[in-house]
């Protein structure tokens, strides 16, 4: 069975519909069932993750706009 650390991390790919596997898709549900805390922490997440896509819409960028913002990027941990 997954633990609360890992129910947290994939927590995101469950809220978005990211594609996961029968086999994790399983382990997460079933940790649900079992869990009321990470249950909580799932549905807060989804609420505050729907609540900001009504309030925020996001608008389109251009290249331009994009390679900008990347540039200001610090460069990733080595």
């Amino acid at each position: 069975m997954l633990k609360c650390k890992e129910v947290v991390q994939r927590a995101d790919a469950l809220i978005d519909g990211t594609p996961l596997s029968f086999g994790e898709r399983l382990a997460l549900r079933t940790h649900l069932m079992i869990c009321r805390h990470c249950r909580r922490y799932v549905r807060q997440l989804d609420a505050l993750t729907e609540h900001l896509r009504q309030q925020a819409p996001v608008a389109p960028l251009d290249d331009g706009e994009v390679d900008t913002i990347l540039a200001r990027l610090p460069p990733p941990p080595s």
